[in-house]
């Protein structure tokens, strides 16, 4: 029997392949939990007076952690069951503000991908991760490299 829902090989991450996830709310409470598991209790993010007499931005603002996060859970149900081995490094830029109520998605194209040579089987694929609001706004930048399974040894 077929299983489905497992994730994509080396060979389908060829260099320009683009794609999107499924969009992801952002709640209060995703905001709250996620505060109270990291341990993240900035102002920002626990002080709703604050936000609305002091601070530069307005709104129930999720850390840009969680965003990249949420981004990531999005990337993984999608693209890496059983298929995906290691997360190796990555460059991480914060464009802008995520709100509770916020919508977001990730567009997702290969920018390196390469057969490893250390590690037979595997390849190695780097993605630009643009993480998007319901609007159309750019607000987290991300470029992951990970090792990847080969559908057929090398």
């Amino acid at each position: 029997m077929e299983t489905i829902g497992l994730g994509l090989h080396f060979e389908d991450l060829w260099l320009g392949r683009t794609f999107q996830t499924i969009g992801r709310t952002v709640t209060e409470a995703d905001i709250v939990n996620f505060i109270n598991c990291t341990g993240m209790v900035e102002v920002l993010f626990t002080n709703i007076h604050f936000l609305q007499t002091e601070s530069d931005i307005k709104g129930r603002l999720a850390p840009g952690a969680l965003v990249y996060t949420f981004a990531e859970g999005l990337l993984i149900q999608a693209t890496m069951q059983h298929t995906g081995y290691a997360f190796l490094n990555m460059e991480l830029e914060v464009k802008g503000p995520v709100f509770a109520g916020d919508t977001i998605h990730v567009e997702c194209e290969v920018i390196e991908a390469r057969l490893s040579q250390s590690r037979p089987g595997r390849g190695l694929v780097r993605t630009r991760n643009k993480v998007v609001t319901q609007n159309g706004k750019v607000v987290l930048i991300y470029t992951p490299l990970r090792m990847v399974k080969c559908r057929k040894a090398a």
